[in-house]
């Protein structure tokens, strides 16, 4: 395994093996002292062309946790604000013997020119509206790894989404059940020939799902139109409290953040004790961990 930049370069096997060793992985953030030394003496570059909090953050405490060198590098700081090619950059990069590059980018299929281009390792973390295969294993993780036979639903913004691919993509090959929600105006191109069910009708999935995934309203990749007002979004498509009370008592509610509260989701879902969404975030360590390892120490 040389790079993730897809869904699609996990085979069933790998993706398990990936999300096993999150398991141990995730043993280290509850030690005193938490580093390992199996990346001892390899380089991580954070590259990022948009702005993040959860990702960025969890790739760096990850490979310092693996005690790699982390380095981040955002498009502001960089020869990028004077022009200078993504090929360019990432050459530069990989000409300085690192081992791997973490990347978001804002344009989608970035990450796959890249690791055309480059020796080191190459993990996409979220490209345009593609994908953000990461996301999807730690949403795997967190759901409990072993997830054949449950029904997922993901509700909310799918058009702009790049978690929904990924998660639609990893969850049918480990045997899920997945069901999208949203209105027209918000649903991906060329949904249909997608391995998932497609509804406008939120109300009547709720009661049968085991996993109920909302994913934000992302209004600054929106000039409007898409609906008529958020009141009107969020009494068709909002994780309300009359909603929660639908789900069944042992169903859980995920979200990948930023959450926009009282617009796709309410306080009462966000804070309720199913909710799963900062075991989101502390799964996201120990799922980065995992990837790293199999990608730059795996064949060791």
């Amino acid at each position: 395994m040389k790079h993730l930049t897809s869904i699609n370069d996990l085979s069933r096997d790998d993706a398990l093996s990936i999300l096993e060793m999150a398991r141990e992985m995730h043993d280290v953030q509850r030690r005193p002292v938490k580093k390992l030394p199996a990346l001892r003496g390899r380089t991580v570059v954070n590259l990022f062309f948009e702005d993040s909090t959860r990702t960025r953050s969890s790739f760096e405490i990850a490979a310092k946790w693996l005690s790699a060198d982390a380095i981040n590098v955002s498009a502001k700081g960089s020869s990028v604000s004077k022009g200078e090619s993504l090929r360019d950059t990432v050459r530069t990069l990989d000409s300085m013997g690192i081992d791997a590059i973490v990347m978001r980018h804002p344009g989608s299929g970035a990450a796959q020119q890249v690791r055309g281009w480059v020796d080191a390792s190459v993990v996409n973390a979220g490209d345009g509206t593609h994908e953000h295969p990461t996301q999807a294993l730690l949403d795997a993780y967190t759901m409990g790894i072993d997830v054949e036979g449950k029904v997922v639903s993901i509700t909310g913004d799918l058009a702009h989404s790049r978690v929904v691919r990924s998660n639609v993509l990893l969850l049918q090959k480990l045997g899920a059940r997945v069901v999208l929600v949203a209105p027209h105006t918000l649903l991906p191109a060329g949904v249909d020939a997608w391995p998932a069910e497609v509804t406008t009708d939120f109300d009547a999935v709720l009661p049968d799902v085991d996993v109920c995934m909302m994913l934000r309203v992302q209004r600054e990749r929106m000039a409007g139109g898409y609906f008529p007002s958020e009141r009107e979004y969020t009494a068709l498509y909002g994780l309300t409290a009359r909603r929660l009370a639908k789900l069944k008592p042992t169903a859980v509610i995920a979200h990948p953040g930023p959450m926009n509260r009282g617009l796709e989701i309410s306080s009462a879902a966000a804070d309720d004790h199913r909710s799963i969404v900062l075991d989101q975030v502390s799964g996201g360590v120990a799922v980065r961990m995992s990837v790293l390892y199999h990608l730059l120490a795996g064949n060791e």
